[in-house]
């Protein structure tokens, strides 16, 4: 495993991620002490239940971002921040 002490981490954080991205296991050091380490993430986030849901044609998804839903939340013809407005008045 390879050290990397924090004023190094912090002034090329980019570069030191690419090589934990890479597989590169990374100890990180303050003033020589070890206190953290940086790790490539092992496995992807299980998203089987999202596949799931768009192979029963529950869901769709065209592979881009999620924009979240078109409809604004309402209470009595207002916009749901105006409720909380008037909650705190």
């Amino acid at each position: 495993m390879e050290t990397v002490g924090i004023r190094d981490l912090k002034s090329n954080l980019s570069r030191h991620l690419r090589r934990v991205r890479s597989g590169v296991r990374l100890t990180v050091t303050e003033r020589g002490r070890s206190i953290a380490t940086i790790s490539p993430v092992d496995a992807p986030a299980d998203t089987e239940w999202a596949r799931q849901l768009v192979a029963e044609g529950k869901a769709s998804w065209s592979g881009g971002k999620p924009k979240g839903g078109s409809l604004k939340a309402r209470r009595r013809g207002h916009a749901a921040a105006l409720a909380v407005i008037e909650d705190r008045g």
